[in-house]
């Protein structure tokens, strides 16, 4: 049965986080296909991933004979992370904006899976692998909107999971989160409501597609 690796990377538990909650469908949907299957799941608010070190960076160009215990004890980690992602079919991975970017705690699990020669170079070893972003945020940095500059979550990703990791890149971005709990944001709850009843469509329907195309 197939294999989905679930990296959920918000502050915030539960329903409260909207990234959780897309995150949340489509894992559910995807169990409902493959209820025999397996799901990795790392929570990197509750559990997270040491950020790189230079034992952990070196070892990665170092053979193994000649790394030091700290190197091997930390290069160690990072290939159970690497064997995670080879190991998914599929992977799904919650990234909310926090500050235009990415939260700190899975830019450090990106740190870690990415490596030279193995994840990352002319043959990634999980080039290909289908991965879809849940890309939540609480305003709107769709191109034509006054902060479309600001957009440095998907332009990122895009660039370090499609163009270094090879994977089959698919994109959910609920957007304008924080409108039901700004009154300067008041205006835009209907848009921001559409955009969270799109999200789960998608989320829904993805994860369908994804597993009844491993099925066959």
């Amino acid at each position: 049965m197939a294999t989905l690796l679930h990296i959920d990377s918000s502050l915030f538990p539960g329903e409260a986080s909207s990234s959780r909650s897309v995150t949340a469908a489509f894992r559910k949907s995807w169990e409902e296909q493959h209820p025999e299957g397996t799901v990795i799941y790392r929570d990197l608010a509750a559990a997270p991933v040491p950020h790189i070190t230079a034992d952990a960076w070196s070892a990665g160009y170092a053979a193994p004979s000649e790394r030091t215990p700290e190197q091997s004890a930390a290069f160690a980690a990072r290939v159970k992370l690497i064997e995670e992602l080879e190991q998914a079919d599929a992977v799904l991975i919650g990234a909310p904006m926090y500050n235009f970017s990415i939260p700190s705690t899975l830019k450090a699990w990106l740190d870690s899976v990415l490596l030279l020669g193995r994840t990352a170079g002319e043959t990634p070893s999980a080039q290909g692998t289908p991965v879809v972003v849940v890309a939540s945020r609480g305003g709107s940095y769709a191109p034509g909107t006054p902060r479309e500059g600001f957009e440095f979550v998907q332009n990122y990703l895009e660039a370090v999971l499609r163009g270094t990791l090879g994977l089959d890149l698919d994109f959910i971005v609920p957007e304008l989160t924080m409108a039901p709990r700004n009154p300067a944001m008041s205006d835009l709850v209907p848009l921001y409501e559409a955009s969270r009843e799109r999200a789960f469509e998608h989320a829904t329907t993805k994860a369908k597609e994804l597993a009844e195309c491993l099925a066959a």
